[in-house]
């Protein structure tokens, strides 16, 4: 790519994940000129959106989330017809098990909320889990909740197709450009400066994923979003798994399964994980996760193991994101999914957008997902994080 940057923008984007690639293409497709996304890898989604695991879903805990769902979700089953790039969504359904009493109450009052919204889950008793997933053990299941609709995509081609559109749309975007301070005035955003230059520009948008909290740093905005490392393994082939198969998530153990090609895809989250940034694997706790799995799933006793990869969580203190404007004018944020923020990219990006153009969000009311919440002690705690 060129080094030449330019010296001035409206929006910087920092961030080339789903989150930046999903804002450049709904501003451009606003209207909006001038708009820049900087990426400080080499290729874009290389960072958190390229590590997770492509789960999307509408089984969530609270009515924002499942809301943010209902508007995200049907943006990736019309990606290609938007965007002109696949992004392979495939409905196989979530399967969560539950195998704790309290679980059971809670994912109940869930349903029931969700069926308020138009999400129609399913409930599931123990038995019909066992029958369901014959290939599991599951002598302990009080019970499970499946939507047919949930289900994966390819976090690639979603980043990929936003950020084509963006670039048809008049947006620049660029990789290999490092942000290294962000400039302030009276208050307000005035600039971004980078190890190729510095930017003018009024406003910044804040999309960096476990790395944001060190980009408000920089503009003087204290995030309350922690990095977690999250690992998981995939397998060799395995012909007895059904092609129906789906995304599987025992809820006690944070252990979940997906097929990945012809194969297996599971992760299971690290209690004893302390927050920081390191993307390399731990071989230990890898091996718990695995034999963890397979006394859940005995046929992957059988099964090679053919990668695997670790990524970050951007956890915030309520496991919701944080949207939109911040006491620093000009400097908005996108970021602190807590492991769910690649489902919630289209619609987020959009709602980005809103917010530059109109000043608040229209899609989808995330109002009470602001920063302030935290110093307000307003936190909306999601359930249902794995």
């Amino acid at each position: 790519m060129t080094t030449d940057i330019p010296r001035s923008a409206s929006v910087v984007i920092v961030g080339g994940g789903v989150m930046g690639a999903s804002a450049a293409y709904h501003l451009a497709a606003a209207g909006v000129r001038g708009v820049l996304l900087l990426e400080r890898e080499s290729n874009f989604g290389q960072g958190a959106t390229g590590r997770c695991a492509g789960g999307v879903r509408y089984q969530f805990a609270t009515e924002v989330n499942v809301r943010l769902s209902l508007a995200s979700l049907p943006m990736l089953e019309h990606f290609e017809e938007e965007t002109g790039q696949s992004c392979d969504y495939r409905r196989c359904g979530y399967l969560f098990v539950l195998t704790e009493a309290q679980q059971v109450e809670a994912f109940r009052r869930n349903l029931s909320m969700q069926h308020r919204l138009g999400v129609q889950t399913e409930w599931l008793t123990g038995d019909d889990v066992r029958r369901r997933l014959p290939m599991m053990r599951f002598d302990d299941a009080l019970g499970g909740t499946f939507h047919a609709l949930d289900g994966l995509a390819d976090p690639h081609g979603v980043v990929m197709g936003y950020l084509r559109r963006a670039r048809d749309l008049g947006a620049l975007t660029m990789t290999d450009v490092t942000v290294q301070g962000i400039r302030t005035s009276a208050g307000r955003v005035v600039g971004v400066a980078t190890k190729l230059g510095e930017i003018s520009c009024t406003s910044v948008v804040n999309a960096a994923g476990p790395w944001a909290a060190q980009i408000g740093e920089m503009a003087g905005v204290s995030l309350p979003i922690t990095p977690i490392r999250r690992q998981m393994v995939t397998t060799t082939p395995l012909p007895a798994l059904p092609r129906d198969f789906p995304f599987v998530i025992d809820f006690a153990q944070s252990l979940y399964f997906h097929r990945e090609g012809e194969g297996i895809l599971t992760g299971m989250s690290n209690p004893e994980e302390k927050p920081g940034y390191d993307q390399s694997l731990d071989p230990l706790w890898e091996q718990v996760a695995i034999e963890v799995a397979m006394r859940r799933m005995p046929m992957l006793e059988g099964a090679g193991r053919l990668t695997g990869w670790a990524g970050l969580y951007e956890v915030t203190p309520d496991a919701h994101p944080i949207f939109g404007p911040t006491p620093l004018e000009g400097f908005l944020v996108v970021a602190g999914f807590s492991g769910h923020g690649f489902m919630h990219g289209p619609i987020s990006g959009k709602l980005m957008a809103e917010f530059l153009v109109h000043g608040k969000p229209l899609s989808v009311d995330v109002s009470m997902l602001d920063l302030a919440r935290f110093r307000e002690g307003r936190l909306i705690h999601e359930y249902n994080v794995v």
